[in-house]
């Protein structure tokens, strides 16, 4: 069967334009698929998208008019997500959230109106009646196909800009996730989403014969475009999910046959440890790709997922200002570089430095990206679109290169970084680390608010089922793969790390969330040089002072600070051994990172075993 499709002359740039085009090419081909339920040809879905249309215009709802939508994951919202875009403003909303959350969501986007289940219970309801925000009732059609639903609502003057919508007009709004600021609206076109939509199609050769299981939210960019529209543009069909169930997942796999998923690497991983008890399906499955967005997908996940599944994983980038995709790795026989994105694959794709200039191959830098995908601006936001833009390039906020053939790699979020005293620490890079510990399954590394560093690194883990791992043996292990100033100073094992309603983890704020702060040890007195006061202090500093080659080391002067690692601290522990027969590990120079931390640490060695050993001073020797 053929998994390419033919490109169109001229794309269609607007949702209406595209279903039409659709129906009219393959009526009976089918659109959306869900589990138990009968399928929703092409024919049926533009007649379903037309009909909603004028529904809404004669309920008051046209172009530019915001439509919040709060409808559960599934093939109602799917197709209520293609009625509502296709003639006013969709704002999906995820259906979770509380009272306040409607409140500040609905009076933000000066909602015209509400969409959700008809007798809903959501607290969004009671906020919409309060703001005098009319709500409209949406009953899916039973036996009808996947998808089908009619509307009730309260009488309304006709819409003034009835009709689908145009490629200029807005289609769809969301907001920024808000992780450390006022969340910002973001309005996308039609012309926007459906070069993204048609971009991830022809980076997956999408094709009449694929299938997506989607089980991302259908209220996130990644679901809505990633998902439903490349398949819908390619001509394809999309198995509509109510969400990612791990338990379910491999059912709906053995019953709607998918060829492809695309998912955030949390799900992949929650996949990954069902994977072995579903062999048989997977065997049968006809997937030809996996797809992984939205967040860094570690290399070591990506090579088991390719051994266990048998297909290729393809790593792409994305974010909702570009209407999702941005970059991708090809399909073979491209090249895959594990660890990157792969290249430019929707807008162009550049790393600029903090002045506004773009920046050559290899260097590193803020990742923007132009292009017809690429909203025009925060809607009523000047000051916000000032930052983020920069000689009509669209700051991403994330850290990058490229290389010399245009991969993209990813080292961090900006505002992610995490800065232990004056030293950069990408959290990615620790993730990876602690990943390649035969018993984690998860990682993600996080800032601790620290007094005097600025921030010190975190970790938090999930390990396998079955497996075992300590702090202390977890922190080992990183020493011997990261310098010593990224050595979590902290792991917490978690049985699930918090993520996002989108399914992606969030290390902002997550010190704070797990109730990791700084352990401040002993008092560290501010000021001056403070000069050895016991013979051990003593024998101490001299040795760091040698190892490090420094000057009078201080008892409060910190090991990493003087430029200590773990292969300067594998030395001193190598000295402390043979020189006074105590055995410390090299770690023990990170945590106890001072003279006068670590002295007593010796000392308590050296009397256990009836006195210091050989050329060393007596415990009670005058300074």
């Amino acid at each position: 069967m053929a998994n390419t499709t033919q490109p169109d002359t001229i794309p269609p740039r607007s949702i209406g334009e595209l279903l039409r085009h659709r129906a009219a090419r393959s009526p009976d081909a089918l659109a959306l698929c869900a589990p138990g339920r009968p399928p929703l040809t092409y024919g049926a879905l533009y007649a379903l998208v037309e009909r909603a249309a004028g529904e809404l215009n004669a309920l008051g709802l046209g172009r530019g008019a915001p439509v919040a939508v709060v409808l559960p994951n599934g093939p109602e919202m799917a197709a209520g997500f293609l009625a509502t875009a296709s003639c006013a403003v969709c704002a999906p909303l995820n259906p979770a959230y509380t009272a306040d959350e409607f409140d500040f969501y609905l009076s933000d986007l000066g909602a015209r109106a509400l969409i959700v289940p008809a007798g809903s219970g959501s607290p969004a309801v009671a906020v919409a009646e309060r703001h005098g925000v009319p709500v409209v009732g949406l009953s899916p059609v039973a036996d009808a196909g996947a998808g089908s639903f009619a509307l009730a609502g309260p009488a309304a003057p006709a819409a003034g800009r009835p009709g689908l919508s145009g490629p200029e007009d807005e289609a769809l709004v969301l907001h920024t996730s808000g992780t450390t600021s006022r969340p910002k609206q973001v309005p996308l076109t039609h012309a926007n989403l459906c070069a993204s939509a048609h971009a991830v199609a022809s980076t997956l050769r999408l094709g009449a014969d694929d299938r997506c299981l989607n089980v991302m939210p259908l209220f996130h960019i990644h679901g809505l475009v990633g998902a439903l529209l490349s398949s819908l543009a390619a001509g394809a069909s999309v198995a509509c999910t109510p969400g990612f169930y791990a338990s379910d997942f491999f059912a709906w796999m053995e019953e709607l046959s998918p060829t492809w998923y695309t998912a955030v690497p949390t799900i992949h991983q929650s996949v990954l440890a069902r994977a072995a008890a579903s062999r048989e399906t997977l065997a049968r499955a006809p997937l030809r790709f996996i797809r992984s967005s939205s967040s860094a997908l570690p290399p070591s996940v990506m090579a088991e997922m390719e051994r266990v599944f048998g297909v290729p994983v393809v790593e792409s980038y994305g974010m909702t200002e570009a209407a999702h995709q941005m970059a991708s790795n090809p399909l073979p026989p491209g090249e895959r570089r594990p660890g990157s994105v792969g290249r430019a694959a929707g807008p162009e794709v550049a790393v600029m430095d903090a002045s506004g200039s773009l920046l050559p191959p290899g260097s590193t830098g803020e990742v923007v990206i132009r292009g017809p995908s690429v909203t025009a601006g925060y809607r009523g936001d000047p000051a916000a679109n000032g930052r983020a833009f920069s000689g009509g390039w669209l700051r991403t906020g994330d850290q990058g290169r490229l290389d010399a053939d245009g991969y993209l790699y990813i080292t961090g979020r900006i505002k992610e970084l995490i800065n232990r005293g004056g030293e950069k620490v990408a959290p990615r890079e620790v993730d990876e680390a602690l990943l390649e510990h035969p018993a984690v399954a998860q990682a993600l590394a996080f800032a601790i608010p620290h007094p005097t560093l600025g921030e010190e690194v975190g970790a938090a883990v999930v390990l396998r089922p079955g497996a075992a791992a300590t702090e202390r043996s977890l922190r080992e292990f990183a020493l011997l793969r990261l310098a010593a100033f990224k050595v979590p100073r902290r792991i917490v094992v978690l049985d699930e790390i918090p993520r996002g309603p989108t399914g992606k983890l969030q290390r902002i704020g997550l010190a704070s969330k797990l109730g990791v702060a700084h352990d401040p040890g002993p008092a560290a007195p501010a000021g001056e040089h403070t000069p050895p006061r016991s013979p051990v202090e003593e024998l101490l500093a001299g040795m760091w002072a040698e190892v490090l080659g420094t000057g009078p080391v201080g008892v409060h002067d910190g090991f990493v600070q003087l430029g200590g690692d773990s292969m300067l601290a594998a030395r001193l522990a190598a000295r402390l051994r043979d020189e006074l027969g105590v055995e410390l590990p090299p770690l023990d120079f990170l945590d106890a990172s001072t003279v006068a931390e670590l002295a007593p640490k010796v000392e308590a060695q050296l009397l256990a075993a009836d006195g210091p050993g050989p050329g060393a001073p007596a415990l009670d020797a005058p300074l």
